[in-house]
């Protein structure tokens, strides 16, 4: 079955002067404000797309690793992945690292780097972001 996911910006203004406000619609989870400032220059309190796509790229991520883990018989105990994607004015999205830290009792540091480069190439998320280079460092905690 598939799900659709949605959010609704509302911008106001200029891109420079304005601002808006997205909203998660489908978890109803919150809503966040985002401006240019926040994009291209980073600033707290206040989001940008690609915070938001950092989010989506770090919990893909996680999730596609566990349930590789766990299907080889490895489940986690924990997986803590951040994601940092960067851009830059003019240029776009530049790309996304992805830094991760995990518990896997009986597992040789190999064999989760091997597990970890996999979802990193077939969580869907990645997929989406085939445009952009995704790099790793991934290791056992």
């Amino acid at each position: 079955m598939a799900v659709t996911s949605e959010a609704t910006t509302v911008w106001k203004g200029s891109l420079i002067e304005g601002s808006g406000d997205v909203h998660l619609d489908s978890s109803d989870s919150g809503t966040f404000p985002v401006n240019w400032a926040a994009r291209s220059e980073g600033v707290r309190d206040t989001t940008n797309p690609e915070e938001l796509l950092a989010a989506a790229h770090s919990s893909c991520f996680s999730m596609a690793l566990s349930n590789a883990l766990a299907g080889a018989g490895h489940p986690p105990e924990s997986i803590q992945t951040t994601a940092a994607v960067t851009f830059e004015a003019g240029r776009g999205v530049l790309g996304s690292h992805l830094l991760v830290s995990a518990r896997v009792p009986g597992m040789s540091e190999e064999e989760f780097e091997a597990f970890a480069e996999d979802a990193k190439t077939n969580c869907p998320i990645s997929q989406a972001l085939a445009a952009i280079p995704i790099t790793i460092e991934a290791e056992l905690a």
